[in-house]
């Protein structure tokens, strides 16, 4: 006897065939193309979509039409005219299907990209700018963001999901704060409506945003797309790391001894027998002799009677890798990788006059447990802050070999270019704001080839040979040094400086803005509105708008003396908060020693009286060169250079 659901499901599967067939014949839009998008203003723009082969298609848009063919390939496009900024308009595609667009804006279109400062959004720097976020509203900003996808075979024609949203206290949280930030002052400047695609990869290197073709200019980044670009060899990859992994954490949860019997996030657990350490430090500092595996951390902390059952917000800095927090025995939040802040929100009647035990699982899988310093530890309830640094109780819970490492895909070359960047190059846009170099920094010497590749390559791509490119350099990171040194990041910022030489294109400095321990600093409005003064001198003809501090320019020798002269001074040098800092210079040994410098004019004076025959000199040249602090009186930082080639 046949199953009585057999027919109904035969039935269902064959009107799902029919639909999809019908479907697949109708006329269709990328996902870029949809209710509430931003077109370019005053330059022609491309709408476009698939449909049948063959297939007349037609747009109704602000009272004309425009009319067309599918190809054999069922590919179409139509090209509106030129448009004043403004809006909002319709628009109706219609084919053997009718779609209606709403709520269309014609303005600037900008294109954010780049690593994870770009991608940041405004959630995470929420904590800085509440009233920015409390007055977002503002139906004239708008953003789309591409997801975060990769492809090693083929360019798409299209992204998976996304859609625009305009700029309010609720969806300003997902847009990017660099582009948000950017987008706000060119809108309040100029009142025209902004739109900025945001398609950004945490962790990814600029190869990651090439095509095949421009990856063979680099032979090892082209041999590592073509090896993921075999499908077996991809498939057996992700499958190997992805179960030794898993079998790691498996493992690591059935080891760890905080998990048995009584919980070590139990209130009740008898303690008395840790071990002590102060928060925050490294675990190497603390004498914790783990480098892989589960550590468990609890504190006592008595609060008044008035923190009751009372919401709070629990802080607890920045944790290498993850960490599960606990209250009182209950789960209150984690963090699965080491870069996020941990900020975890205390339900109602978790808390309690008196005696609180907090409770933080530390997983290592990277041989360098930590509790980064110079972060917020601390438990706020209804504004009053109890600080929670200081001594800690500790345990080993559980004691594993290294995790074994899973390919971060976002950062090899050319995915991101196919999944991400590639559906997008028929749309029209204004120019580029990118935010990359991090991890580059690792590899930081042949940068400026690599995103001067990247930028000819995206000129062609839009079929703008002076597409405006404004980059942001790297600010400071990492801890400071107290002799010269060599330094990745200072070669990788001396790498972007080097775009200058490339046709309108622009470097922000933001050497004032990062963050020692942390590698997303949250100052990005600085950052965004340098950006739109970058913009506002290459984009928008404001020649009066000063958009970069000073940069290097030639050197002079005079006796034991090096006399450096600087373009953009403004209306002059400044040395910000006392003298001159960061200089070092070198003799013919090329050992560079702290000089002294003082501003001249327009130009800087270098030396040390140790170094009789100077030939180099070098400007903030660390991870971290705190104190760097030559300006032009517009406020704008100088960028670090290198005297010699």
């Amino acid at each position: 006897m046949k199953h009585p659901g057999i027919k109904s499901s035969l039935i269902l599967s064959i009107i799902f065939i029919i639909s999809v067939t019908i479907a697949s014949g109708e006329v269709r839009l990328p996902r870029l193309v949809s209710d509430g998008m931003v077109l370019q203003r005053e330059t022609p723009v491309r709408i476009w979509g698939w449909a049948n082969p063959g297939e007349k298609v037609t747009i109704g848009f602000n009272k004309q039409t425009f009319e067309t063919e599918a190809s054999n390939k069922g590919e179409w496009q139509i090209m509106l005219p030129a448009q004043k900024a403004g809006g909002p308009y319709e628009m109706k595609i219609s084919a053997s299907n009718q779609i209606s667009l709403k709520n269309i804006l014609f303005g600037e279109v900008w294109l954010c990209s780049g690593q994870s400062n770009m991608e940041l959004p405004m959630r995470r720097v929420a904590v800085i700018y509440p009233d920015e976020i409390a007055s977002s509203k503002n139906p004239f900003i708008r953003q789309f963001v591409v997801p975060v996808r990769w492809n090693y075979n083929k360019a798409m024609d299209d992204i998976s999901n996304g859609e625009w949203k305009e700029a309010n206290p609720e969806n300003v949280l997902q847009f990017s704060a660099a582009g948000y930030f950017f987008a706000r002052s060119l809108y309040e400047k100029y009142k025209i409506p902004v739109g900025i695609i945001l398609c950004a990869a945490g962790g990814s290197a600029a190869e990651s945003w090439l095509s095949e073709k421009t990856l063979m200019k680099f032979p090892e980044q082209y041999k590592i797309a073509k090896q993921l670009a075999d499908s077996t060899y991809l498939k057996n990859l992700i499958s190997l790391e992805t179960k030794a992994s898993g079998e790691w954490f498996n493992q690591l949860g059935k080891s760890d001894l905080g998990r048995k019997e009584i919980p070590w996030f139990a209130p009740q657990l008898d303690d008395s027998n840790w071990s002590t350490l102060q928060i925050p430090s490294t675990f190497n500092e603390a004498g914790i002799s783990l480098k892989n595996g589960a550590v468990w951390f609890r504190k006592e902390i008595n609060l008044p009677e008035n923190c009751d059952g009372k919401t709070a917000l629990l802080e607890m800095g920045r944790i290498v890798d993850s960490d599960s927090a606990f209250i009182n025995g209950q789960f209150v939040g984690n963090i699965t990788y080491q870069y996020p802040p941990r900020r975890y929100q205390i339900a109602p009647g978790i808390l309690k006059a008196g005696k609180n035990i907090i409770t933080v699982r530390v997983v290592s899988q990277s041989s360098a447990g930590e509790f980064v310093k110079d972060k917020p530890y601390q438990l706020t309830v209804e504004g009053k802050t109890f600080d929670i640094k200081g001594s800690w109780k500790y345990q080993i819970g559980a004691t594993m070999p290294p995790c074994p490492p899973l390919t971060y895909f976002p950062n090899r070359p050319l995915g991101l270019y196919n999944a991400m960047l590639h559906p997008m190059i028929n749309y029209t846009i204004n120019g580029v704001i990118w935010y990359q170099g991090e991890t580059n920094a690792e590899r930081p010497n042949d940068y400026s080839n690599v995103l001067t590749a990247l930028i000819n390559e995206w000129r062609t791509l839009w079929k703008k040979k002076d597409l405006p490119f404004l980059c942001v350099q790297l600010p400071n990171f990492q801890e400071t040094k107290p002799e010269p040194t060599e330094s990745n990041w200072a070669i990788l910022r001396n790498e972007q400086l080097k775009i200058l030489s490339v046709p309108n294109t622009s470097l922000i400095v933001t050497l004032d803005l990062g963050e020692w321990n942390d590698i997303h600093p949250l100052r990005k409005k600085e950052v965004g509105e340098r950006l739109a003064l970058a913009a506002e001198n290459k984009v928008y003809g404001e020649k009066n708008v000063l958009c970069s501090g000073p940069v290097y320019q030639k050197m002079k020798k005079d006796g034991n003396r090096i006399v450096l002269s600087f373009t953009h001074c403004g209306s002059g040098l400044l040395s910000k908060n006392g003298e001159l800092k960061e200089f070092a210079i070198a003799g013919a040994d090329k050992k560079y020693v702290w000089a002294k410098a003082k501003i001249e004019g327009n130009n800087v004076v270098v030396w040390n009286e140790n170094v009789p025959t100077p030939v180099s000199v070098r400007y903030a040249w660390a991870d971290n060169p705190k104190g760097a602090n030559l300006y032009n009186k517009e406020g704008l930082p100088a960028s670090p250079f290198c005297t010699l080639k």
